[in-house]
């Protein structure tokens, strides 16, 4: 995301702000509905920011890319608890808390596509911004890596056995992402399925 001006890039940041706080409201709300208020307890179904933020995800990461201006953008926020027991059906249940993350993210681009259809000015930069980054955030976090949602539901689908000996690699999730982005594979993976994302939208 080169040469882009300081007001540009606190739009950027903001709109990741946002996503990532919709992103894990939309896993404690969808937690709470299904039987979990685990989540809901410690706060977790809100639009503030500021109980949602991961300081390495939500701030170090994104402001770095930014500042770089290597134009790719990503991050996390502050992962959502599930006590998956108390979901009423648990094998399902969980699939659904841990997809509706990367649902509501969709759902935030494909608002933004309609309203990039209708706007100009600094309305049109926001909006391309939330479509651009919400395709991203959903390609990236359904990567079946743990404990990315895509891990995550990767694992709850294998047979359990299956599941259970993958467990291992959530102590090295962020090693594996840190290295598949710094060596410019990250880009490869997430490029193809983010760019079909936004021809369909677009």
């Amino acid at each position: 995301m080169p040469d882009l001006d300081v007001t540009s890039l606190v739009i950027v940041f903001l709109v990741l702000l946002f996503s990532l706080t919709i992103h894990e409201a939309a896993h404690a709300w969808s937690a709470s509905r299904l039987g979990d208020d685990t989540a809901k307890r410690l706060g977790r179904v809100s639009l503030n920011p500021v109980v949602h933020i991961d300081p390495i995800g939500t701030l170090l990461l994104p402001l770095v890319a930014l500042a770089s201006g290597s134009g790719m953008i990503f991050g996390w926020a502050k992962p959502t608890p599930v006590t998956v027991s108390n979901l009423r059906h648990p094998r399902r249940d969980s699939v659904l808390v841990t997809a509706a993350g990367p649902a509501s993210n969709l759902a935030i681009a494909f608002a933004a596509t309609l309203v990039l259809q209708q706007s100009e000015g600094v309305t049109r930069l926001i909006a391309f911004e939330a479509l651009s980054l919400n395709v991203l955030l959903a390609v990236f976090n359904m990567l079946p890596i743990p404990p990315l949602d895509g891990g995550q539901i990767l694992m709850a689908l294998l047979p359990p056995r299956i599941a259970m000996q993958l467990r291992f690699l959530y102590p090295y999730g962020f090693l594996i992402l840190m290295a598949l982005m710094f060596s410019g594979v990250l880009g490869y993976i997430v490029g193809p399925p983010y760019y079909l994302i936004l021809s369909w939208l677009q």
